[in-house]
């Protein structure tokens, strides 16, 4: 299973529901939370492309997005095949 990592904040809707379809899938992932690690934005900057919203998702190399992509991933039947790469 490739490394999943999700930046996130503490206070955050859309950071929990990603962490919970992660979970529901059984993905073990590093959580890297902005509020705690405020050092750490700029390597999520850099990783997404300047995306300054979170979560940020990346399974991989691959830059998933945000929740609303993950989800998107789910539907599409394509989330698996990225957890298993």
């Amino acid at each position: 299973m490739p490394q999943v990592t999700v930046y996130t904040t503490t206070v955050c809707p859309y950071c929990v529901r990603a962490k919970m379809l992660l979970q529901k899938k059984g993905a073990s992932y590093e959580e890297v939370n902005l509020d705690k690690e405020p050092g750490r934005r700029d390597e999520m900057l850099s990783k997404s492309g300047g995306k300054r919203t979170v979560p940020q998702i990346f399974i991989g190399d691959k830059h998933v997005g945000g929740c609303d992509d993950l989800y998107e991933l789910e539907l599409d039947g394509e989330l698996d095949g990225l957890l298993a790469d």
